[in-house]
C-alpha cells in the first residue's frame, strides 16, 4: 500500500459536507422556485405589462449575475467564506420573506404591494449572488489535497447533483402551489411562503455544521489584484515617460512579478473569445420570460384531467441537463470526434450558438401560428357587439350606424342551445338595432314565433376597445328584448391559462342571492349590490380553473338548486346567460336554465409543442455553458481560474442587460414573434463574430502541456554532430 493510499484510508469523508450539499439543495429550491413563478407574479399581482415584468425579470437577472464579483471579493479579501455565507444569507432569508409578505394582500393594508416587491428581489439578488461562488469553494475547503483528489471530485458531482434537483423539484412543485386560490385569486402567498422556508432551513443547516467546518482565514482577492495591475499599467504607459514596453501590461513590471503578468496576459486573450458570449445567455434565460408567456396562451390538458401549467414548462431544462451531459460525454461526443466533426471547444461553442438561434426561429415561428388564435385586438374607436339569442326563434338582427349597415340572423338551434354573432371593428358611438322573428314556430311547436315578427328597435351604447355581450330575451310579456350589461366583456385570454367567466341575465328572481360554481375549483358571485360581485345584469368577470363545473342557485329562504352544468377550458372567455325554464322538451319547467357561450376561444395549440424549442435549447446549453467553462479553465493560468469563474458569472449578467435594453427599445411592438426573429438574428450575427475571434484565437498550453514539453526534451537524445576540436575556455 502506497503512502498516499495509507493517508487516504486514514482521512474519513468530511462530515461537513453533508451540511454544505443539504444546504445547497435548500438554497436552490428556494431560488429556483420563486424565479418559476416571478414572470406571471409581476404581471398578475402586481399588473406590470408583459414587457415590463420581462424587463423586471431580467433586471433581477442580472443583479443576480452581477453580485457574484463582489461577494467573492468580500469572502477573499474581508470576511472569509463562513462569514460570508452566513450574512449573506441572512440577506437572502429575509429578501424572501419580504417577498412573502409583499404577495399577501391583508399584510399590505389597501398600499401597493410593487416597492415592497422590489426591495424583496433586491435582497435577494445580493443575497444569492453574494453567496455563489463561496458556497462550492467553501465545500473544497473541507477537503485535504492531494491525499482527498478523489474525495473532492466526488463532492463536486453530489454539489451540482443538490442543483439540478433543487431546480427541478421546485420547478414543478412551485406553480402547483400557486395555482392554489387564496384571497380570492392565485396563491403567491404560498408560493413565496414555501421558498422563504427552505432559504431559512438552509441557513439553520448551514449553522448546524459550524463545528465540522474547516474555516481558512480571507487569502487576498485575485480578481482585485487583476484590476489593480491593470490599471497600473495603464497608467504608467500613458504617462509617456516610460521606455516602449513590447506589450502595454509589461508597464507594470514596476510593481508586479512577471507571472502575474504573464498570466493577465491569457487572462485577457480568453476574455476577448468572452464578448459575443452575452448574446446567448440573451437568449437562454427568455425561457422564463417570453416563454412562460408564450406557454400561457397554449393549451396544457393532458391524461386524466391534469393540466400541465405554463410555468411548469421551465422543468424541461434541468430534467434534460441532468439526462443530456452523461449523454454526450459518454456517447455523443466520442462519436462525433472519431469522425472528425465538433472535436474541439470553440467548434462546440459555435454550435451551442447556433442552436439558440435554432432554438428562438422555432419559438418565432409558432408564435406566428399561436398568433392565428389569439382574441380579437380592437384598435382605437373599434368596438365588437356579441349577440346571444336567447329565444326559441331564429332572430333578425340589423345594426346600423353610419356606414355600418350589418345584418344576420340568429339561427335557433335545438333548444337550450344558443348562437351568437360578432360585429367587428365597428366605430365606437350608439348603434341603432331592429330585432325581430323570421320563423313562425319555435324548433319544438312550443312557442309562437310569429308573435315576434314585429321589428322592435333599440339603441346600445358601446365604447372604444370594448366588446359587449348583448342578451336577447323575453320580457314578461314575451316580447324580444335586449339586456346591455353595464361592463364590458373580458376580450383577452387569461394570463396564466385559466379561463375567465361571469353571468349575464335579464330577469332573475330577488330571492336568489348567491350563484356559485363547485367543480375544479370553487368560487361565488354575491348577488347583493354591496358585494361588489354585480353589476347591473350582469355579475363581475372572475377567473376560474379551466374544468366542468356545477352550477347552483342559492336563495334567500335556504334553499338550492342547480341551474346545470358548464364546462371551461384554458384560456377560454365566457359569459353564461341564466334565463327562466320556460321552454323544456316534453320535461317538467325548470325555475332557471343556463346557457354559456364563449367571448374568447380557449387555446387550441398544445403546450407540447414548445418542447423543440426548449429540448434544442437545452442541448445548447451543454454545449456552450459546460463546454465553456470547460474550455475556459483549461486555457486559464492557475492563478486566473477564479477570475474566469467571476468573468463568465459577468458573460451571464450582460445577457439579462441585452434582453432589458431590447425589450425596453422595442416596446412598439406587439408582435411578440418579431421579437423573438430578432433575437434569432443577433445571434446569428454574433456567431459569425465569434466565429471570426476563435479563429484568431492562439491556445494556451495548460500546465500539464509544459510539463510534458519540459520531460519530453529532457529525455530527448541529441541528433547533432560532435566536434572533436571544441574546446571550452578556461580561465
Amino acid at each position: 500500500m502506497t503512502n498516499v493510499e495509507d493517508q487516504v484510508k486514514k482521512l474519513p469523508y468530511p462530515k461537513s459536507v453533508f451540511f454544505i450539499v443539504s444546504n445547497e439543495f435548500c438554497e436552490r429550491f428556494s431560488y429556483y422556485g420563486m424565479k418559476a413563478v416571478l414572470t406571471l407574479f409581476l404581471k398578475k399581482a402586481l399588473e406590470f405589462t408583459e414587457d415590463e415584468a420581462t424587463e423586471i425579470y431580467h433586471a433581477f437577472g442580472m443583479l443576480c449575475y452581477f453580485t457574484p464579483v463582489f461577494g467573492a471579493m468580500i469572502a477573499d479579501s474581508f470576511l472569509g467564506k463562513f462569514r460570508t455565507i452566513f450574512y449573506l444569507s441572512v440577506v437572502y432569508a429575509l429578501g424572501n420573506i419580504v417577498l412573502s409578505v409583499a404577495a399577501t394582500p391583508p399584510l399590505n393594508n389597501g398600499s401597493s404591494p410593487t416597492p415592497i416587491s422590489m426591495i424583496g428581489l433586491l435582497l435577494i439578488a445580493i443575497g444569492t449572488g453574494g453567496i455563489k461562488p463561496c458556497v462550492s469553494a467553501f465545500g473544497g475547503d473541507q477537503f485535504v489535497l492531494p491525499q482527498q483528489a478523489l474525495q473532492l471530485a466526488t463532492f463536486f458531482s453530489i454539489f451540482y447533483f443538490s442543483i439540478n434537483a433543487g431546480s427541478l423539484i421546485s420547478t414543478f412543485i412551485t406553480p402547483i402551489m400557486r395555482k392554489t386560490q387564496c384571497f380570492d385569486s392565485d396563491c403567491y402567498t404560498l408560493a413565496f411562503s414555501v421558498p422563504a422556508v427552505l432559504m431559512v432551513v438552509s441557513l439553520l443547516v448551514f449553522l448546524a455544521g459550524k463545528r465540522y467546518y474547516k474555516v481558512k482565514p480571507p487569502e487576498g482577492n485575485i480578481v482585485s489584484k487583476v484590476v489593480k495591475c491593470i490599471s497600473h499599467a495603464i497608467s504608467r504607459s500613458k504617462s509617456g515617460s516610460e521606455e516602449k514596453r513590447e506589450h502595454w501590461l509589461d508597464y507594470a513590471d514596476d510593481v508586479y512579478d512577471r507571472k502575474l503578468i504573464d498570466d493577465i496576459k491569457v487572462l485577457l486573450r480568453i476574455l476577448v473569445l468572452y464578448l459575443p458570449l452575452p448574446v446567448f445567455w440573451a437568449l437562454f434565460d427568455q425561457q422564463g420570460s417570453t416563454w412562460t408567456f408564450q406557454a400561457t396562451r397554449m393549451d396544457g390538458y393532458m391524461f386524466g384531467g391534469w393540466t400541465l401549467l405554463p410555468d411548469q414548462m421551465q422543468i424541461v431544462n434541468p430534467l434534460l441537463i441532468l439526462l443530456l451531459i452523461p449523454v454526450f460525454d459518454q456517447i455523443i461526443y466520442p462519436c462525433l470526434t472519431k469522425i472528425g466533426v465538433l472535436k474541439k471547444p470553440l467548434q462546440r461553442l459555435t454550435c451551442g450558438l447556433l442552436l439558440a438561434g435554432i432554438a428562438f426561429v422555432i419559438s418565432g415561428l409558432l408564435e406566428l401560428h399561436l398568433e392565428t388564435t389569439y382574441p380579437l385586438k380592437l384598435m382605437k374607436n373599434e368596438s365588437t357587439l356579441h349577440f346571444v339569442n336567447e329565444i326559441p326563434c331564429s332572430i333578425l338582427v340589423d345594426v346600423q350606424h353610419n356606414n355600418l349597415d350589418g345584418t344576420t340572423v340568429l339561427h335557433q338551434k335545438p333548444v337550450f342551445q344558443h348562437q351568437s354573432v360578432f360585429f367587428k371593428s365597428i366605430q365606437s358611438m350608439d348603434y341603432e338595432i331592429s330585432l325581430k322573428s323570421v320563423d313562425p314556430y319555435s324548433p319544438n311547436d312550443t312557442f309562437n314565433c310569429k308573435n315576434l315578427d314585429q321589428l322592435k328597435r333599440y339603441t346600445v351604447s358601446a365604447k372604444s376597445e370594448e366588446g359587449l355581450s348583448l342578451l336577447i330575451s323575453l320580457d314578461s310579456k314575451n316580447q324580444i328584448q335586449i339586456t346591455q350589461p353595464s361592463t364590458p366583456d373580458r376580450l383577452e385570454k387569461s394570463e396564466d391559462g385559466k379561463s375567465f367567466f361571469r353571468f349575464i341575465f335579464s330577469d332573475l328572481d330577488p330571492a336568489i342571492f348567491n350563484i356559485s360554481l363547485s367543480g375544479s375549483s370553487a368560487t361565488s358571485f354575491n348577488l347583493s349590490e354591496a358585494s361588489g360581485d354585480v353589476e347591473g345584469k350582469a355579475t363581475v368577470t372572475k377567473e376560474i380553473l379551466p374544468g366542468e363545473y356545477k352550477v347552483f342557485l342559492h336563495y334567500k329562504n335556504g334553499t338550492n338548486f342547480t341551474a346545470g352544468t358548464v364546462q371551461t377550458y384554458l384560456g377560454g372567455s365566457y359569459v353564461a346567460s341564466l334565463a327562466p325554464g320556460t321552454h323544456g322538451e316534453g320535461q317538467a319547467v325548470t325555475p332557471y336554465r343556463i346557457k354559456l357561450f364563449t367571448t374568447v376561444e380557449p387555446n387550441s395549440v398544445h403546450m407540447l409543442w414548445l418542447l423543440p424549442q426548449y429540448i434544442i435549447m437545452t442541448v445548447a446549453e451543454v454545449m456552450f455553458s459546460v463546454t465553456g467553462l470547460e474550455f475556459s479553465y483549461s486555457q486559464a493560468p492557475t492563478s486566473m481560474k477564479s477570475v474566469i469563474q467571476a468573468a463568465w458569472l459577468l458573460t451571464v449578467a450582460f445577457g439579462n442587460l441585452i434582453v432589458l435594453i431590447i425589450t425596453v427599445g422595442t416596446r412598439e411592438i406587439n408582435e411578440q414573434w418579431k421579437k423573438f426573429f430578432l433575437f434569432a438574428g443577433l445571434i446569428f450575427v454574433d456567431m459569425f463574430i465569434f466565429i471570426a475571434l476563435a479563429y484568431f484565437y492562439k491556445p494556451a498550453k495548460s500546465e500539464e502541456e509544459k510539463m510534458e514539453k519540459e520531460e519530453e526534451l529532457k529525455s530527448k537524445p541529441s541528433t547533432g554532430t560532435v566536434n572533436p576540436t571544441f574546446q571550452t575556455d578556461g580561465l
